[in-house]
């Protein structure tokens, strides 16, 4: 099949086409160079304002995090993080989200629990409900990132708009790029877009039409990334004591972290329908969110207030002082934050689970260091963010892909390859960080 210039996305599709093709069938003949050059200018549209809404929704937030945690507080003359703050700030957090999810048209979307990377298309209506929920997530301190609802939020903009501007389209074209658009803007870099993308294309026979199927997406990946980075200019390297050439002990030390942060991540894999049911037992957001930010007040007393938020900005502050805290103050905080992790996408909490997890991955790798001095910081921290993405995304790429760009040194790639393959026997087959309408694991 041939694809007509300027209207037909069709050629996009096939990122998100999950249907098995007979063996014996021929694929059909590469795209042509104008069927691929007119879907350009879409995909740039989109990657843009996927970015915009991105950087303005994590703008929106920041500012009413300072609100809620230095103004507010340096007016009451009380301490922004003090424990009786945090649980102030914490349980108003789960009101007012539940208030959202209670009230607003379209509820702020699916329950969150539900949900992963690869985002439903959700009715327009539903859309200002599920961003001022996510909007109240970010800035009052749970355990949660933008990535999940802005995907979707994205996803279901392009379809809209897309579908309106070029009727004779497919909506799976225009998820395609929103997708790769806001993956690639959240990451700053287009290449874990293109990661994303090849991963869900390795089941389909594409044979040599692979860069056919990724050149709009990449498109969409690079005007995201390219405009994040030009607004907001966001860095993962975490600027780590630096790391040259790979060792033998530092081949065993990835071989035993990223291991056990897969087995520290799949305890909340394995805990996460307990959970949810146990919240969902309140049956009301306005129990079951207040519930969830009273468990996250008493969590953040016992981790500190390095355990709120997301955690990009905070993993920055353990990677300046690797030294500035013993093995159980790091093992504390890892322990803690996969806690609230666990929590915060159980009660109701919109948000993502990627950032919290490489905080967790972080403390852990740290914990290592503070063990074993030998253990170099950057080979902790890298093998520990692997094998906790590896456990709750079970992403291999993106996985990889996170834990080498924290430590921006060529020679940690070699060592994370080698170390992701007792992670992920450890993970492979067994469920997902993501439940099924019954509240039953996803596997």
């Amino acid at each position: 099949m041939r694809c007509k210039p300027v209207t037909d996305l069709r050629c996009l599709s096939v990122y998100r086409v999950r249907v098995a093709q007979d063996s014996s069938q021929q694929a059909p003949p590469a795209a042509p160079a104008r069927a691929l050059l007119s879907a350009v200018v879409p995909a740039l549209v989109v990657g843009v304002a996927t970015s915009l809404i991105l950087v303005g929704v994590s703008t929106a937030a920041e500012e009413l995090q300072d609100v809620l945690w230095q103004d507010l507080p340096d007016a009451l003359g009380v301490g922004g993080y003090s424990v009786p703050w945090m649980f102030v700030v914490l349980v108003t957090t789960g009101i007012v989200v539940g208030l959202v999810v209670w009230k607003v048209p379209g509820h702020a979307g699916p329950d969150p629990a539900t949900t992963g990377l690869d985002a439903p298309v959700l009715p327009p209506a539903v859309l200002p409900g599920l961003l001022l929920a996510t909007a109240f997530v970010l800035a009052g301190g749970p355990s949660l990132g933008p990535e999940n609802p802005i995907i979707a939020v994205n996803v279901s903009l392009a379809v809209w708009a897309g579908l309106r501007a070029f009727p004779q389209t497919q909506e799976r074209g225009w998820v395609a790029l929103a997708e790769a658009g806001t993956i690639g803007a959240l990451f700053g870099t287009p290449v874990a877009a293109a990661l994303v993308i090849s991963e869900a294309l390795a089941g389909q026979r594409i044979k040599g039409r692979l860069w056919d199927s990724l050149f709009a997406p990449l498109a969409a990946a690079g005007a995201g990334a390219l405009t994040t980075s030009l607004v907001s200019r966001p860095s993962f390297d975490l600027r780590l004591p630096p790391f040259g050439r790979p060792g033998w002990g530092d081949l065993l030390a990835s071989l035993v972290v990223a291991p056990v942060g897969a087995v520290l991540g799949m305890c909340a894999v394995y805990a996460f329908p307990y959970v949810h049911g146990a919240f969902a037992r309140l049956r009301h957001p306005m129990l079951m969110l207040p519930a969830g930010g009273v468990v996250l007040g008493a969590l953040a007393a016992l981790g500190g207030h390095l355990t709120l938020f997301k955690g990009l900005d905070e993993i920055a502050v353990l990677a300046r002082d690797p030294d500035g805290w013993s093995a159980g103050g790091f093992a504390t905080m890892a322990v803690v934050k996969l806690a609230a992790l666990l929590v915060a996408a159980s009660c109701g909490f919109r948000g993502g689970r990627i950032f919290p997890a490489v905080f967790v991955g972080t403390a852990l790798g740290l914990c290592a260091h503070a063990l074993v001095p030998g253990v170099q910081p950057a080979v902790g921290v890298s093998a520990g963010v692997l094998g906790i993405l590896l456990a709750i995304t079970r992403q291999g790429w993106v996985s990889l892909f996170v834990a080498a760009v924290l430590v921006a040194s060529p020679g940690i790639l070699a060592l994370l390859c080698v170390a992701s393959l007792p992670a992920w026997l450890l993970v492979t087959g067994r469920p997902l960080m993501q439940l099924r309408e019954d509240g039953t694991a996803v596997r």
